[in-house]
């Protein structure tokens, strides 16, 4: 199956890399090896994560301040959103 990060995701993914960077190098390698070998095992266990919150998608915690919200469509897992457990999910609707 193929795996594939939304733009969104990606910005996530950048996001945290410069946030945990910014105080220590090789802890930031380290969680997005995480993130990568997460996003890996969905390719062979779309179903590896559990019901997320959002109808339709998948949560997969690839450590336990980190949320992977996915999808499956066909033979794609569409990672979209890479959120820390700290924040609203889903987020809220802007009025």
């Amino acid at each position: 199956m193929k795996v594939v990060w939304t733009p969104e995701a990606e910005h996530d993914r950048d996001d945290i890399w410069f946030y945990i960077a910014a105080e220590n190098l090789s802890v930031a390698a380290r969680m997005d090896e995480l993130f990568s070998a997460a996003a890996a095992r969905l390719a062979s266990h779309p179903d590896l994560g559990h019901p997320g919150k959002i109808a339709g998608t998948r949560e997969l915690i690839p450590h336990e301040s980190y949320r992977l919200v996915y999808e499956v469509h066909d033979n794609t897992v569409w990672l979209l959103a890479l959120v820390h457990t700290a924040r609203q999910w889903p987020p809220l609707r802007k009025r």
